[in-house]
Order: C-alpha cells, then structure tokens, then sequence
C-alpha cells in the first residue's frame, strides 16, 4: 500500500491508502495544498480531483479513515463524530470512497482551524 503525508503548520502525519481505484487516482495527483474545513470531527478540502461514486462507497466511516467525497471533489479525514453521526462514530454527509485509514493519532487534527493550509504528499 503507497504511503502520504499529511501536513499542516503543526501536525504531520501519514496515511495508507487501499487499492481502490479513487486511491490510486489521488496518488498520482500529489502533491496536493488545500485549505481546511470542519463538519464536527471531519475535517475536508478541495482536491483538484472529479471521480465518481465507487461500489464500495459507504457514509458511516471509522475514527481515522481518509475517503474522497465526489460530491464536494473533496478529501476527507474522519476523526470522530459529524453533524450526521448518531453515536461516537463518523459518519459522512453523503456517500464517499474510502481511500485509506492514518497511521497515527488522527484526533491531532482537532486543533486544525478552518481555513489552515494543508499538503498532501507522497511519503
């Protein structure tokens, strides 16, 4: 599985992607530099990407699972309960690809503000 970086001003940290076609079409697009948003403990970005829903996209997600969501043309990172969720979970606005879950502590990413940059890169 190819590894990323996922970085902002204060925090790093990597992630394994799956071998979905989303995720292998996300890799070869790196790097990447956004800039953030929440929706509770998700935080996603614009990517200079537009794919489709996969066979395999699913709304309720883990703590630390990354996905692509074609409704935004955003990368997403889920580190614990949204808007949408019913208990301690994630759970996605809409249908997204999974594309890979972060390696390390993903709750890091609370102390994001909107609006801060952030890179996607090729570890």
């Amino acid at each position: 599985m190819p590894s990323i970086k996922i970085s902002t001003s204060n925090i790093i940290l990597t992630a394994e992607l799956n071998d979905s076609p989303t995720a292998k079409i996300i890799y070869e697009s790196l790097p990447i530099e956004s800039n953030t948003l929440h929706w509770g403990d998700e935080i996603y970005f614009n990517i200079p990407v537009k794919l489709e829903l996969e066979p395999q996209a699913r709304s309720d997600m883990a703590v630390g699972e990354i996905a692509y969501w074609p409704s935004g043309s955003a990368f997403c990172i889920f580190f614990g309960p949204t808007p949408a969720s019913s208990g301690k979970q994630p759970h996605a606005a809409s249908p997204v690809n999974p594309i890979g879950n972060i390696t390390g502590d993903s709750t890091q990413l609370r102390t994001v503000k909107d609006g801060e940059k952030i890179q996607i890169e090729i570890r």
